[in-house]
């Protein structure tokens, strides 16, 4: 092939492949199909995913079943707007997105603590290694097992003061999505081990 086609070629296959991404993965409930339909030259979520957990020493499955709860893998989540008269959209209840839902102070607090100011929280690569480091400081300061998804969770949700004061101890539904988290943690584990993906 002449450098003329590449030249013309490349940028539409980097298109291609940018819009792929653009969308959730399908079967979000299989790590081993999400990795499967993020395994491109662009953006791989697996290698992504193992780079987290090598770095903060959380489990995988862990950082995936965050994401999977906080987002389904939505580049661009936000929390819905509330409604002024019941039918205008109005202010959204919190500076949540991406990924990760990280707020908006909690992500310059991120970039600001690990150097990388050039992370955005609608890149995966960026969003997985800041549940990492969240987690990491869960563990390091509240003193939380790195394998403990409930209560990592918790903390992730509550915020590092809320889960000291033990806000979630009285809401039933955050204590809910715990659980659910820690059930989708094992899930992908054992999906990921048995697709050579752990």
């Amino acid at each position: 092939m002449s450098a003329y086609h590449l030249k013309r070629i490349l940028p539409v296959a980097a298109l291609l492949a940018l819009s792929a991404c653009a969308s959730p993965p399908t079967q979000i409930n299989n790590a081993c199909a999400v990795f499967d339909q993020r395994d491109g030259w662009v953006n791989n979520w697996h290698a992504a995913a193992k780079r987290a957990q090598a770095k903060h020493a959380i489990p995988a499955p862990i950082l995936m079943a965050t994401i999977r709860k906080e987002s389904g893998f939505k580049a661009n989540a936000r929390p819905p707007r509330s409604k002024l008269f019941g039918f205008v959209p109005w202010k959204r209840p919190s500076t949540a997105a991406g990924y990760s839902q990280a707020l908006e102070g909690t992500w310059a607090q991120y970039r600001a603590e690990t150097g990388n100011f050039a992370a955005r929280r609608s890149s995966f690569s960026d969003a997985i290694d800041f549940v990492g480091w969240y987690h990491a400081k869960s563990a390091d300061t509240l003193g939380i097992a790195r394998n403990d998804t409930y209560n990592l969770y918790l903390a992730y949700y509550s915020g590092w003061n809320g889960y000291k004061r033990g806000t979630y101890k009285n809401n039933s539904g955050i204590r809910n999505y715990a659980k659910e988290t820690d059930a989708m943690a094992r899930r992908y584990a054992q999906q990921m081990q048995s697709c050579g993906r752990l």
